[in-house]
């Protein structure tokens, strides 16, 4: 059995909201604050200095996926992290998008070198996490997130996953605090690589560990 290591992509692979935000400055002059730490809080029009609302906010997100994809660059150290954990373990990408941007997500991470397996999702991540980990029955399971939310999940519904809470983008990471549900946060690949890799080496569940 080989380790399993199931990795978001937006603010894990690939940085997002950066390029979200001059995307709303140039096509809907919306300022975009990254210290708001959360999106329904982060959007101003300029015109009369309103609040973006939820549903409204979910609709310009809709907007920039999967037609503003290109915009988005590669996280430093990301592709060779995932090259060099490739070599014992299965990876799979699992993604809170649309299932009509999958082949979009796909053929956008190919282009940066990141090809393995994509699984669109909407919602709570750990009914998905614990799907992948009864099919490839893994020695070791590690699962990689931006969002607190989804480290809950994963820990209700996955307890022998391990947790790594990480948020790459440099302006957005200090606003957020560490998961906690997460058994750690480490927002750089090159250490993250080598906390995964010491999970994997190890052999333990997190629930044999935690236990």
């Amino acid at each position: 059995m080989k380790p399993l290591l199931i990795t978001d992509c937006d603010e894990v692979l690939l940085h997002m909201v950066r390029h979200f935000g001059v995307w709303l400055d140039e096509a809907h002059a919306i300022d975009f604050a990254m210290a708001g730490g959360h999106f329904e809080n982060s959007m101003t029009r300029r015109a009369d200095g309103s609040r973006v609302e939820r549903e409204d906010m979910w609709g310009l997100i809709n907007g920039f996926f999967p037609s503003e994809m290109g915009r988005q660059t590669l996280v430093p150290h990301a592709r060779e992290a995932l090259a060099d954990l490739a070599q014992v373990a299965d990876i799979v990408v699992l993604t809170n998008l649309g299932d009509h941007c999958r082949e979009h997500r796909i053929d956008q991470l190919a282009a940066h070198g990141i090809v393995h397996r994509v699984e669109c999702n909407q919602g709570g991540k750990g009914g998905p996490v614990a799907r992948l980990v009864e099919e490839y029955a893994p020695s070791v399971a590690v699962f990689v997130d931006d969002l607190p939310v989804h480290h809950e999940s994963v820990a209700k519904h996955a307890p022998e996953v391990f947790r790594l809470h990480m948020v790459s983008e440099p302006d957005l990471a200090p606003h957020v605090p560490p998961a906690p549900f997460a058994h750690a946060r480490i927002d750089d690949w090159q250490e993250a690589r080598s906390w995964i890799a010491s999970r994997f080496a190890a052999g333990l569940t997190a629930a044999a560990q935690d236990g």
